[in-house]
């Protein structure tokens, strides 16, 4: 629950409280106060066009897990969402930060920080699993699999994210 404020209400001049938006619906909502969501930060909605994380909502093909990185496909003519994998030729696109039961939108953040992962080494770099939508450090070796880096790990919970745009394919 956001703060409350006190302000004037001139149509029956009286003092009335209020709080802020968490999230914006649009023109509707100018003039108003703002107020940050429950993980202390302002919502991508009360933001500018343009200024927050490169994202793409998509359907999923399957369930995805918070933290994994996921491989953007045609599927009819559509594109979704699935785990991106190092084994199966499925390069990483991007990541989700949210559980996803298919065949729910996902959102799919294309950098940033990865701060959905677990027992990453600060400063190794690491790469495209050959376990589904999984990373690893350090690159993959099976011949016919992909070596495609993702980032750099800043602690043992994030990676900042940087995806190698043309992944070597192993012989």
């Amino acid at each position: 629950m956001a703060e409350k404020f006190i302000e004037w209400d001139a149509t029956n001049g009286r003092y009335r409280q209020n709080e802020g938006i968490v999230t914006s619906a649009g023109a509707g909502d100018a003039g108003k106060i703002p107020a940050l969501d429950s993980g202390g930060k302002l919502d991508i909605s009360l933001l500018p066009t343009g200024i927050g994380a490169a994202t793409v909502t998509v359907p999923s093909f399957e369930n995805l897990t918070a933290g994994q990185f996921v491989n953007l496909y045609s599927n009819a003519g559509v594109m979704n969402a699935r785990l991106a994998d190092a084994n199966n030729n499925r390069r990483a696109h991007g990541f989700v930060l949210a559980n996803v039961t298919s065949p729910a939108n996902a959102t799919v953040y294309y950098g940033d920080v990865n701060n959905q992962q677990s027992g990453l080494t600060v400063g190794l770099e690491y790469f495209l699993s050959e376990t589904a939508g999984g990373v690893i450090a350090p690159a993959p070796t099976t011949a016919g699999s992909l070596a495609q880096r993702l980032g750099v790990a800043q602690s043992a919970t994030e990676l900042v994210v940087d995806i190698e745009e043309t992944p070597l394919e192993l012989a």
